[in-house]
C-alpha cells in the first residue's frame, strides 16, 4: 500500500487512464448493483468525466450524486502483462460551477464531438455530464511482478 499523495503513483496512473477510453462503472440502486461501460476523460486532478443520458439505468440511479466503483483495463491482455485500475469514489452530473473545467477535459480528449454536425448536436442535446471524484485507486499491473498491486487513497483535499 502507498502513502496518500504518491506523486509517483499519481503521474503513473494518470498516465495509465490517460491512454485508455473505456471505464466500467458499477453503481447500486433499488433494482440492485449495475453495471455501464462509459467512454471517459481525466483531468490532471485525477476526476474523470464522462456523458451520459439521466434517462439511464446508472443516470437516474447517480442523479442525485452516489458512490461508484469502477474499473479500467486494457482489452485482449496475457495473463503476464494485465494491467488495469481499480476505483472507488463519488458520481454526480458536473455542476454549473465545474462544467467549463470538465467540458474542457472531455473535448480534448474525444474532439469528434465539437464538430459541427447534427447527429453530434442531437446526442449531445439529450446527455449530462459526469463527474467521478475518486477516493481510492488501485493499480493492478502484473508486468512488474504477478499481483502486483498499488493503492492510492485520495479525500476532497487532495483532488
Amino acid at each position: 500500500m502507498m502513502e496518500p499523495g504518491n506523486d509517483h503513483l499519481r503521474r503513473e496512473i494518470l498516465a495509465f487512464l490517460a491512454r485508455h477510453n473505456v471505464m466500467t462503472l458499477a453503481y447500486q440502486d433499488e433494482d440492485g448493483p449495475g453495471a455501464c461501460a462509459v467512454w471517459f476523460a481525466v483531468a490532471d486532478n485525477l476526476t474523470c468525466y464522462f456523458l451520459s443520458s439521466q434517462a439511464t439505468r446508472h443516470g437516474t440511479a447517480l442523479a442525485n450524486g452516489g458512490k461508484i466503483a469502477f474499473t479500467i483495463q486494457k482489452d485482449e491482455q496475457d495473463w503476464r502483462s494485465i494491467q488495469g485500475i481499480q476505483g472507488t469514489g463519488f458520481c454526480q452530473p458536473v455542476t454549473a460551477e465545474h462544467r467549463e473545467t470538465a467540458w474542457q477535459a472531455y473535448s480534448n480528449r474525444f474532439p469528434f464531438i465539437i464538430k459541427p454536425f447534427q447527429a453530434i448536436a442531437t446526442a449531445l442535446a439529450a446527455m449530462t455530464l459526469w463527474s467521478i471524484t475518486p477516493d481510492w485507486l488501485r493499480l493492478v499491473d502484473n508486468t512488474k511482478g504477478f499481483g502486483h498491486k498499488e493503492e492510492l487513497f485520495l479525500d476532497a483535499q487532495m483532488i
